[in-house]
Formats: structure tokens, sequence, C-alpha cells
């Protein structure tokens, strides 16, 4: 299997396709297959070279002793050290949720090296507000129990346990006609992870409410914002990068929640080219 090192991390990625290079991560508790298993990936890999990497914490990437390096900094870090490895002077950088939290940090700071930065289901503040919760402290307290039970519990508890209460993040995914297909395709997340690694990750990466504003308005790269008109956590995020980020496009879709590539693969592959076409300059 394909890796690179980086300090303590051996990153997985998989590489597939020619052309203009799309470096990919993922959300929290996924991999590369919520690239590949919908076939975002695929699709992509007709015009471009895309490369998706597991994030640390996550998929097949493996982080050997502390610092574990669960931060947006390093995280940010990690994407160069890819890049680096596999010879991408400039690339375009297409991320989900948790990975877009590093994608736009990544941007702020080193925007002249991205091709273009697609941000589906995010926000640049890597402890958003939650959704009628006015209290941090009680949100803190929440991430912190389901990191200890995630550590603890099995794959089949964890599934079960979430299918009964998918929460703001899967509930449209649980609601939808495919959702057999759908937590198939969860599940494999789930089997290649490490649950101690995800559990400690969701206790270390959550901490930063600033959306750094000033940050966003430094990015210099055409900008894709994409997500669902249900994905609760996000909607607002979402529009105040749209406002701040220069020239950035701005796509809510209708009828599906923060898991997009998942619940509606077609519209998100149509959005994504169309974008890219964009910025190359196709009609």
């Amino acid at each position: 299997m394909p890796y690179v090192e980086t300090g303590n991390a051996r990153l997985y990625y998989e590489d597939q396709g020619q052309g203009e290079p799309i470096l990919t991560n993922h959300g929290l508790m996924e991999d590369g297959g919520y690239w590949s298993e919908t076939g975002v990936a695929a699709d992509l890999a007709l015009r471009y070279r895309v490369v998706s990497m597991d994030i640390r914490g996550h998929g097949r990437t493996v982080v050997e002793g502390e610092p574990h390096g669960y931060d947006a900094e390093t995280m940010a870090a990690d994407i160069d050290a890819l890049a680096d490895a596999l010879g991408l002077e400039r690339f375009h950088l297409l991320t989900h949720a948790t990975g877009g939290m590093v994608g736009v940090r990544h941007a702020m700071a080193r925007s002249a090296r991205l091709l273009s930065l697609m941000l589906t289901d995010t926000g640049s503040a890597t402890r958003p507000d939650y959704p009628g919760v006015d209290d941090a402290s009680v949100v803190q307290e929440g991430f912190r129990l389901a990191a200890e039970w995630i550590k603890t519990a099995t794959i089949e508890e964890r599934l079960a346990g979430t299918r009964a209460e998918p929460g703001i993040f899967l509930f449209k995914m649980a609601e939808h006609p495919d959702s057999e297909r759908m937590w198939k395709i969860y599940e494999g997340f789930l089997r290649r992870g490490d649950p101690a690694a995800h559990g400690a990750f969701m206790s270390s990466f959550y901490t930063d409410p600033d959306p750094r504003i000033e940050g966003l308005r430094n990015i210099g790269c055409p900008t894709l914002i994409l997500l669902g008109e249900f994905d609760l956590m996000f909607l607002e995020p979402s529009a105040l990068m749209a406002a701040e980020i220069p020239g950035a496009r701005h796509v809510v879709l209708d009828g599906i929640g923060h898991m997009t590539a998942i619940e509606d693969p077609g519209r998100t592959i149509r959005e994504i080219n169309d974008f890219l076409d964009r910025v190359a300059g196709r009609p």
C-alpha cells in the first residue's frame, strides 16, 4: 500500500488518473473511501490525477507515538508533505467536513500553491457552534463522552448506536430511501479505522472557535463552498466563508444533509466538475 512518511506519521493515499492533480481529504470517522466509494474520485479521474489521503487518526494512516498531531496546523502541513513527496508543485484541494477545516487553514497561509480550493460541508472554526446549544462547555462534554464511548465500543455497537441516533450529521442519510447502501459505506469507514485513534482525535482537534476572518480574506485561489441544505451545523459557517473569501462560489444542494457525496454523488460530481471547468475557463 502507498504511504508517505512525515515525522512520526505514515500517510496512506490512493492515486488514480492523469492530468492536473486533485488532492482530497475527508471528515471525522471517514477515510478516502468517502470520495472513492461514492464514485466521485473515479469520475474526476477521467480528467484529473486524483490523490486521496487518509488524514491522521483515520483509515490506514498510522501515527506512531506522540505528539499525534491531531490539530489543523499539523494536518495542513501533511497536505504539503504528501504533495512534495509526489512532486506536485500546485494542486486542487477537495475537502469534506473536518478535512475542510484543515484545508481552509492551509489555504489561509498557502493559497498560492492551490489551483483551487473545494470546501464541502465545513467551516473555518475547528469548534463551530452547535445549533440550539449556547453553552460551549455542553458541546465539549458531549464530544468527550462520545470519544470515550468510541474508544471502548465494538464496531457493531457503534453502528447500532449511530443508526439508532444518527444525530445532526447523519439524519438525512438515515432518512434516505437508499440508506442501506449508504450505511454500508459508513460501516467501511469504521472497520478500516482505529477506534482508539478516532476517540483521541475527537478529544484533541475540535478546540478553536475562531473562524479566522482575516485569514479567509487572504485566500487568493478560486474557491467552491458546497453543502446540503440540511447540513445544519455548517449552514452559517459556510455562508460566512462565502462572504469573506474573495470571489467564492457558494452552492447549497436542496434536499440533502451533511454527507453530500454519499447522499447525492451525482449532483456532487456535477457541481465539482462545473466549478473546475470554470476555473479552467472551459464553457
